[in-house]
This record gives C-alpha cells, sequence and structure tokens, in this order.
C-alpha cells in the first residue's frame, strides 16, 4: 500500500486504563493499517476490547505505549464514528442531529439539512426527521446515528456495533447503507461485531481476544 492510500497506522498500540493493581489493559500492543477503501470487520465478544481499538484509531484515546498514526491528510470530519450507546443529542430534532457535524465544520444550513436527509433516506429514517431523541425507539436511534456519519462522507467511518440494537432485516439495511456509502466514496469501513453474518460481508476479518488483536491467520 503506497503511503497516500495509508489512513491510520497502529504500531504496538496498548491502551491501559488506571495505575498500579487498578490498572486495566484494555488494548495490548495492536499492530493494523487501514488504507483507503478497506472493509475490515474486528470480531469477538463483549469486553474484549474492540471499542477501545476504534476509539484509539479516531483519536478519542491517546495510546499509553506504541504509536497510532493518522495520515497528514486527514480533517477533522474525515473520521467519522458511530457509537455503541446513545450518542444524540436531546434538544436537536433528528435531521439536526444528523446534519449537526456539518453545520459544525460551516456547511451553509440548507446544504447540511439536504445531505442530512438523503442519510437518514439511506437509512430508512427520513420519517423520522422531525421528531426528538426521546420520541424515538434505541434502534432508531442507532439509525440516525449512522446517518449522522454518513451525512458527513468521511474518508475513515468506523462503527461500534452498528446492528446490535436493531433486528435481524434492519440491521441489514444500516449495514447496507454504511457499505454502499463506503463505496460510493472510496471511504475506509471498520466494524465491530460479535455477529459472524455481519463479519462475514467484509473482505477482511480480525478477532480480538482479551484485548489482543489476532494476525489475520488466526481469525477463526
Amino acid at each position: 500500500m503506497s503511503p497516500d492510500e495509508v489512513l491510520v497506522t497502529c504500531a504496538d498500540a496498548a491502551l491501559t486504563f488506571g495505575r498500579g493493581t487498578q490498572a486495566v489493559v484494555a488494548v495490548h500492543g495492536a499492530n493494523l493499517e487501514i488504507g483507503s477503501g478497506d472493509r475490515l470487520a474486528v470480531v469477538g465478544p463483549s469486553g474484549s476490547g474492540k471499542s477501545s481499538l476504534l476509539h484509539l484509531l479516531a483519536g478519542l484515546e491517546q495510546a499509553t505505549s506504541g504509536t497510532v498514526r493518522r495520515a497528514a491528510f486527514l480533517g477533522p470530519y474525515d473520521i467519522g464514528l458511530v457509537f455503541q450507546g446513545d450518542s444524540l443529542i436531546p434538544a436537536l430534532n433528528v435531521v439536526e442531529n444528523t446534519a449537526l457535524p456539518l453545520v459544525l465544520a460551516d456547511r451553509p444550513e440548507s446544504e447540511a439539512q439536504q445531505a442530512a436527509l438523503a442519510a437518514l433516506t439511506l437509512v430508512d429514517a427520513a420519517d423520522l426527521a422531525d421528531r426528538l431523541p426521546e420520541e424515538i425507539s434505541g434502534g432508531q436511534a442507532q439509525r440516525v446515528a449512522v446517518a449522522r456519519v454518513l451525512a458527513q462522507s468521511p474518508r475513515l467511518i468506523l462503527a461500534d456495533e452498528p446492528t446490535g440494537r436493531l433486528d435481524h432485516t434492519t440491521g441489514g439495511r444500516v449495514l447496507d447503507a454504511l457499505l454502499t456509502a463506503a463505496d460510493h466514496t472510496g471511504a475506509a469501513l471498520v466494524v465491530t461485531t460479535h455477529d459472524p453474518a455481519v463479519a462475514a460481508r467484509f473482505t477482511t476479518r480480525r478477532a480480538m481476544r482479551d484485548g489482543r488483536l489476532l494476525a489475520p491467520e488466526e481469525v477463526p
């Protein structure tokens, strides 16, 4: 892979919370390279370190040892993270939540709203546009969170269990939307999952166990 295609590189990147006897190692010395157009599923049970690895890739956490390098050409809105939990702002309706990254990037309001509605349509949530977060279900909120990332057309999409709170049919549609959007923009897509059916749709799969990112040949 040429240097201009590499988005993020982890070299022996580790993440530890706490100190001394209370220290918990969430990620042990991960080695990983994400390039433009990559499709990667990180598989493993809850508590295996998958979310912590995504937070390292996104820059939400800093490695306590080793390094995580992001390409110099990546701007603040070139990495989009779909959180596993509820991440919508209660005072904003669905379309305003979806448009928020674009508004913060100083895009014209009309343009931001149009992109938000298009992204909501991709995840079958356009009919929720005027509702507040308290007026929608947890599964609907997860679809909106996915739309918010798709609206900003990032170069790297990181999705933490994006189908975990959805039924099989809706989860499949959301995964379709993520893959379609990534194909359309050429973005890299990294998804964490414990669902073998989700992982099977990705060209590359890596397993995590007890905070350790296994080499590709070690994936079951």
